[in-house]
């Protein structure tokens, strides 16, 4: 429950579900005003203003706002406009504007923002006139303190200067947009005891540093300073929009105690309902979510697929690997008919891919899914545990790629799963004398194509942890030129312990499919309804 208030009043409320950012006012050209004299800064000096940081005692930082900020309503705060003339580096000739968020609602803790060019840094002033507030509520001259800061930021092509393709605002979350422009699932810097049964903690980036990027470069570099009660930590992010958005990674972490469960590369998505699981099914969209499976590229080299669920209660899962080549939160599912939402367009929703650019050692991803009524919270999170807990005085050094976009840059070579369907099961026409759970499970890709045109041996190997598989099938699906398995789950009596469920296809050369993996949980005997 607390983490899901968290992500009601924090950064999830703007970032995560594809509502409007507040928007960006049209002017003229103008410069940001600067603090101080530069001072030297690269990534080396990040790194020991983190490490000195970690060796002092946690400072919470201030979420008091000025009255007239607090008392601003949704509607408000949204009609606080950035006014372009104010964008960092609108007056130069490079491909980028960074443009600032502004303090209030639920975002109470100001951001320092430095501006770094040519190797010297300098912090920038907030200004009043950066922003347009008349439609806010906030009356001409209301006084407001002159180094009230900002919450965030969003960076912005100059030819296309309304529409993001970063931002970063509330605690350590940001996300990103490849070519269809449509924000969906979030990033964090570092996910802390997170689905570990004790408070989950939220590191903040308590500062950034912008470089102003090179005239031509298509790569905007953003430095970036964490710090929460367990953790500091220095961030560098090399972000280059296009087709599918890249984000390269370098991070070191410097522990100031015990870290029970550290999360690494932590995405975090909404799933409500879906095909497979209908639970929350009483909205008139056919499926509701940002993201439908969590892809796993192993160690080893094998594809899992794991569907996602909204499930009656907390769901934890760990899948055990070492040196992960790849994972992330997909939405596989981007047909417009399956959603009919024309608001939101969760067809529309970003993949997130993560990638280790070097071995991450024994660990596991992890996967936590909570229960949620409605899509406006996110109740799905995935991130890298590594084995050894991080203890305090260490230097950790992960560096790794986050791939935005409709697809991610690493696909499996065999058939891949594109849809779970589930129903009641049993033969139909035929009285049902005990309850049971259909699966059908369509995969498409690899070497399916070719064998569906033909009379070949097709093999689904199904396991279940308990009770019992009937009426396994296994027939090609010549509408997505693949194949469709269907069986039924029959458990083992009349409780509701979770039952694990794993299915791949094969022939005589080997495995044709990844590995489908599933968790699902019976009714109550008082709910099995056998119509």
């Amino acid at each position: 429950m607390i983490r899901r208030q968290f992500l009601q009043s924090a950064a999830a409320a703007l970032a995560s579900f594809g509502l409007p950012l507040p928007a960006l006012a049209l002017a003229g050209p103008a410069t940001p005003k600067k603090l101080g004299a530069p001072q030297p800064f690269d990534y080396a000096t990040l790194k020991g203003q983190a490490r000195a940081l970690a060796q002092k005692a946690y400072v919470p930082r201030s979420t008091t706002l000025p009255p007239s900020l607090a008392a601003l309503n949704w509607d408000q705060y949204q009609s606080i406009r950035f006014r372009r003339d104010h964008a960092l580096w609108g007056d130069g000739d490079g491909k980028f504007l960074a443009q600032f968020f502004h303090l209030g609602l639920f975002f109470k803790s100001p951001v320092r923002m430095f501006e770094l060019a040519d190797g010297q840094a300098r912090e920038l002033a907030y200004d009043p006139e950066m922003f347009d507030r008349a439609a806010s509520g906030l009356k001409p001259g209301t006084p407001l303190p002159p180094d009230l800061g900002f919450a965030g930021f969003r960076l912005n092509t100059r030819k296309d200067p309304e529409r993001d393709f970063a931002a970063f605002l509330g605690a350590s979350y940001f996300r990103a947009v490849g070519a269809e422009g449509q924000y969906g699932q979030s990033a964090r810097g570092l996910a802390i005891d997170t689905g570990s049964g004790q408070a989950e903690e939220f590191p903040d980036f308590v500062a950034y540093w912008l470089e102003r990027p090179a005239k031509g470069s298509d790569t905007v570099v953003v430095y970036g300073l964490l710090d929460s009660p367990s953790i500091a930590g220095a961030y560098r992010f090399a972000i280059t929009p296009g087709e599918v958005l890249l984000m390269d990674i370098d991070c070191a972490l410097y522990p100031r105690k015990t870290i029970e469960r550290l999360g690494l590369g932590p995405c975090t998505s909404m799933y409500q309902v879906g095909e497979n699981d209908r639970r929350m099914d009483w909205d008139w969209r056919p499926e509701i979510h940002d993201t439908d499976g969590l892809s796993i590229w192993t160690g080893s080299g094998e594809w899992i697929w794991r569907p996602l669920c909204n499930p009656e209660y907390l769901r934890f899962n760990m899948f055990a690997d070492e040196n992960p080549r790849g994972f992330g939160l997909l939405q596989r599912d981007r047909n417009f008919d399956h959603y009919q939402d024309d608001g939101v367009f969760y067809d529309k929703r970003p993949c997130l891919w993560i990638e280790p650019k070097k071995g991450w050692g024994a660990g596991s991803v992890q996967l936590v899914e909570i229960p949620t009524l409605d899509e406006t919270f996110d109740n799905i999170v995935a991130f890298w545990n590594p084995r050894d807990k991080p203890q305090a005085g260490q230097e950790l050094l992960y560096g790794y790629r986050l791939y935005w976009g409709a697809q991610p840059p690493a696909v499996p070579k065999l058939a891949h799963c594109v849809a779970t369907r589930t129903g009641l099961g049993g033969r139909i026409g035929f009285k049902r004398d005990y309850f049971s759970w259909r699966f059908a499970v369509d995969f498409a890709g690899g070497d399916l194509a070719a064998l569906s045109k033909r009379d070949a041996t097709v093999e689904p190997v199904v396991q279940i942890s308990k009770g019992k598989l009937e009426t396994i099938s296994c027939r090609p699906l010549h509408e997505i030129d693949g194949y469709r398995v269907m069986f039924d789950a029959v458990p083992p009596g009349d409780g509701t312990e979770q039952l694990d469920l794993r299915l791949f296809l094969r022939d005589a050369s080997g495995a044709l499919s990844e590995t489908w993996l599933y968790q699902w949980s019976p009714p109550p005997k008082s709910e099995r309804k056998l119509y």
